[in-house]
């Protein structure tokens, strides 16, 4: 090959578009040989940013919009095992230094200074609150009624108190005794953490192998861990659930819900926060031969009941008294179902039939016998009525329509109205009649 030639298709393969000239129009090639040509440039149009400048490709949550990054692939576990490493240098502050404390206000011109005792930043009963240990909250509503939240922002923003990185997943935080507690994919393990909620130093980790990887949703931890009595209640994307110590991170005990209940995985992870019930912690396998929904002994992990042959759905199960009954609410990949805490015994069910059995957004209880529910991919919302019927209750739709189409984002009753996204769009709708 002469240097001519061969500068022609360095070209070429510095930019595709000329060497695809090149093969139809500057060489004698027969036809074979040029198809055989543009199919390697292809390849290596391809190949090339991949293997050379660690190029990813992945899809966003519409389904329908590719995300393009370079850059190695684990970088943000070698900033998050750096960032744990430069913690480990320096010792943890005492409980009562880690309070940043407010100083006496600077004295006036002419007047002395007021010797003040320091007043914690954050109060000692709001640190050691047991109040947010559960997803969404106590009732798993997103409701907050506790403390003021600050609403009228200073000009500049507001002050970070602590920044941590953390690893891939989906779950968010419960918060229980000064501790921030959560789940993430780390390398390939699974990992819970729990964060010293002042300062962000991460206190213990639990880890197990597993990794969970999906193109489309991303990789990791679905579920949000949840805090009872002095232990902490994880579930894995691929079913594990560990049951710890929230002081020292020790496994109590363990199970994977799935492989030990016959289900298979859902096609973006587990997803279901653990439910805690009295004695007993619900969580939903989605097995068949009744072993759906399954309830174990929460301290031993003994296992205490199962009901239904539903396959299961990306929804939490709650804990809500509705029509005078206190019951689980649980939406499966094709209906809402009511449950009795103690038995799992079928109380009522109301048809929700979604695309793919996609059901993902909570259900809302809006007034003393009624519930809420929506979903997104077109289907929309409906509010239904139980009503006794025998010894269980009877569910009437009182409106449906596709005013409000939740999908990932469970919408929050707020003063007699329902706000929330209409997939991608904020919207309001009253519950009584759906109107927006």
């Amino acid at each position: 090959m002469n240097k001519t030639l061969l500068a022609k298709w360095i070209a070429g393969l510095l930019l595709p578009p000329v060497g695809l000239v090149l093969v139809w129009f500057g060489s004698g090639w027969r036809v074979p040989r040029k198809l055989l040509a543009t199919l390697a440039l292809i390849v290596w149009t391809i190949a090339a940013p991949i293997y050379l400048f660690n190029m990813h490709i992945a899809v966003d949550g519409s389904s329908s919009r590719p995300i393009i990054t370079f850059g190695k692939v684990d970088s943000h576990y070698d900033e998050i095992e750096k960032s744990r490493a430069q913690q480990a240098a320096v010792p943890a502050p005492s409980p009562a230094a880690a309070a940043p404390a407010e100083t006496a206000p600077a004295a006036k011109p002419g007047e002395s200074a007021k010797a003040e005792t320091p007043k914690p930043a954050v109060a000692p009963n709001a640190v050691l609150s047991t109040y947010w240990t559960s997803f969404r909250g106590p009732n798993r509503d997103g409701v907050y009624d506790q403390l003021p939240v600050l609403t009228k922002w200073p000009d500049a923003g507001l002050t970070p108190v602590w920044k941590e990185p953390v690893g891939l997943g989906y779950a968010s935080f419960t918060i229980a005794q000064g501790r921030a507690f959560t789940i993430e994919q780390r390398r390939k393990q699974e990992v819970v953490a729990a964060y010293d909620l002042l300062t962000g130093r991460e206190l213990w980790t639990h880890r197990w192998d597993a990794e969970f990887k999906e193109f489309l949703g991303g990789d990791g931890p679905r579920a949000t861990p949840i805090w009872d009595a002095g232990r902490v209640y994880a579930l894995g994307a691929q079913g594990d659930l560990h049951v710890l110590d929230a002081a020292t991170g020790k496994k109590i005990w363990s199970r994977n819900i799935l492989t030990e209940n016959g289900a298979s995985n859902l096609q973006w992870g587990a997803s279901g926060a653990p439910l805690i019930v009295g004695d007993t912690v619900v969580v939903l396998p989605g097995g068949p031969a009744g072993k759906s929904v399954v309830a174990y002994n929460k301290v031993t992990g003994a296992p205490a009941w199962s009901s239904l042959d539903d396959k299961t759905a990306y929804v939490t199960p709650m804990l809500a008294t509705v029509a005078g009954k206190r019951q689980i609410l649980v939406v499966t990949g094709h209906r809402v179902v009511g449950l009795v805490p103690e038995t799992g015994a079928l109380l009522w069910e109301y048809p929700w039939q979604t695309t793919n059995d996609i059901n993902i957004s909570q259900p809302i209880v809006v007034g003393p016998s009624r519930i809420f529910i929506s979903a997104g991919y077109g289907h929309g919302a409906a509010v239904f009525e139980l009503t006794p019927a025998g010894e269980g209750f009877e569910a009437k739709t009182v409106w449906a329509n596709t005013k409000m189409k939740s999908k990932f984002s469970t919408a929050v009753l707020h003063d007699g109205f329902i706000y929330g996204l209409d997939e991608n769009i904020l919207a309001c709708i009253d519950p009584k009649t759906g109107d927006l």
